[in-house]
């Protein structure tokens, strides 16, 4: 979710990705892996690309949030649902 935004973004803006990586001080293969999906971005550079692309810094971090959470229980496809659930409804309670 999160990688398919940003280099959306990127090609929209018609940025290269080695001006991203400057930005975000990481070289070009790291930020390729990131929009790839196959490394995650630290929430600190999503503060930066949303700068960089003009986007909304919330939404861009709730596809990086979902991303992460995503990873951590794809593993578990059989009670992920239920445990997000337990989630969903804990957080609605600390509202």
């Amino acid at each position: 979710m999160f990688s398919e935004r940003i280099k959306e973004l990127r090609v929209q803006n018609q940025m290269p990705q080695r001006q991203l990586a400057a930005a975000l001080d990481i070289d070009t293969a790291t930020y390729c892996k990131i929009e790839k999906g196959e490394r995650r971005a630290k929430k600190e550079q999503v503060s930066i690309l949303s700068k960089l692309f003009n986007v909304n810094a919330e939404q861009l971090l709730t596809l990086w949030l979902a991303d992460q959470v995503s990873a951590v229980v794809s593993s578990e496809q059989k009670i992920a649902p239920q445990a997000l659930s337990l989630v969903v409804e804990a957080l609605k309670r600390d509202i």
